[in-house]
């Protein structure tokens, strides 16, 4: 079978097909025959050797929300499962035409899901759930989204309006980029590189955000803390801008709060809440409430493009990748 893996870091071009044999499922796990892969942002920095939250050991190989059929299962897991489409947010070896799954990471797909809708069940839609269920997100209140066009964003500003948001601001960060945060449901669109964006957000929002979501870090989550109208909540679960948040303590006497969320450590400390919210959002795509925006399917053997693509920061919404 072929895999992507780099042994050196640096940029999309280290990206390399091997070919290497089809792993075998261990004790509690299942190999998934790939049928498509939602590619990370995160990816690129940890490829590149760049990201806040550390370097990675040699070789690398991206993480990825597969989505694919059962092949086989290890020991301790029931045959059963064996032909069922399902997803599973794999850590190594995930662009690869078979990956290895552990069994209590699998959603199943609901019947007549599109790999896109797939995509989004194990990680994505999860995140940007539990991100507003954190954030305490209320009927009638107002939330700030950052990065509204990207894989996670695009999917909290649809479950925001779900939740009954009065007001939805979205920020993006090429101006380029303002009528899609629209489109996809920003009452109003701020771009972050324009230097009056925190003037923009407080004339939408005179009375300040009650809840904020924050995937950038940076001089971002600062300023972002301010927007915060009394009692306001941020919820941080990224640094996209390649640095981690430097925050304020003053500016929490305001009675404001900051939260911070990853999810893996949010499953391991929370395994029943992770399995209701995957539930719930399975539940709303398979009933059509919740809708992904697939910006390109690239084939395997092109993954330094799909890397490219996410570099660049053209798209709207996921990468695909098709073995």
């Amino acid at each position: 079978m072929r895999r992507v893996r780099y042994h050196e870091f640096g940029g999309p071009e280290v990206l390399r097909i091997e070919e290497t044999p089809v792993p075998e499922p261990g004790p509690g796990q299942v190999l998934l025959r790939a049928e498509a892969i939602g590619a990370s942002w995160v990816d690129t920095t940890i490829r590149a050797g760049t990201s806040p939250f550390g370097t990675w050991p040699l070789p690398g190989s991206p993480h990825g929300d597969v989505v694919g059929t059962v092949e086989r299962v290890g020991d301790g897991i029931d045959q059963a499962l064996v032909g069922r489409r399902v997803v599973a947010l794999v850590h190594r070896d995930a662009y690869a035409d078979f990956a290895v799954a552990d069994a209590s990471a699998l959603t199943e797909v609901p019947d007549g899901v599109n790999s896109g809708d797939a995509s989004v069940l194990a990680m994505p839609a999860p995140v940007a759930q539990v991100a507003l269920e954190l954030g305490g997100l209320a009927h009638g209140e107002t939330v700030l989204v950052h990065s509204v066009t990207g894989g996670i964003g695009h999917l909290a500003v649809q479950l925001a309006r779900l939740r009954g948001a009065r007001r939805v601001i979205g920020t993006v960060g090429s101006p380029d980029k303002l009528d899609a945060a629209r489109r996809l449901g920003a009452d109003v669109a701020v771009c972050l590189a324009t230097p009056d964006w925190t003037d923009q957000v407080r004339a939408a929002v005179p009375d300040g955000v009650d809840v904020a979501l924050d995937s950038v870090g940076g001089t971002v989550s600062a300023a972002t803390l301010e927007l915060l109208a009394p009692l306001g909540r941020l919820v941080v679960y990224g640094a996209a801008s390649g640095t981690l948040p430097e925050l304020s303590a003053a500016a929490l006497f305001a009675v404001r709060t900051v939260t911070g969320f990853g999810v893996e450590q949010w499953r391991a400390a929370r395994p029943a809440e992770h399995r209701r919210v995957v539930a719930e959002v399975t539940a709303r795509v398979a009933a059509g409430e919740l809708r992904t925006q697939v910006s390109a399917t690239v084939p395997l053997a092109e993954a330094a493009r799909a890397h490219t693509l996410l570099e660049d920061r053209s798209r709207i919404g996921r990468v695909l990748l098709a073995p």
